[in-house]
């Protein structure tokens, strides 16, 4: 697996929950679930992508195309 994903994946968490607490700490609680939400949307897009290129290489690998 490569380093630079989960290194995305990661920042992306970091940066959500920095934002999170500040929204919380701002009574924003309905903006911090969007942030929330919209953060777990993208990560959900990178991985999907991700099992996509893993099943064309399946493909690929076993001639299936």
């Amino acid at each position: 697996m490569e380093i630079d994903v989960i290194l995305k994946i990661a920042g992306i968490g970091i940066i959500t929950a920095i934002v999170n607490i500040i929204l919380k700490k701002s009574d924003k609680d309905e903006i911090a679930t969007f942030v929330t939400i919209t953060a777990l949307v993208i990560v959900l897009l990178i991985v999907v992508d991700m099992v996509g290129g893993l099943f064309e290489t399946v493909k690929n690998i076993f001639g299936l195309s």
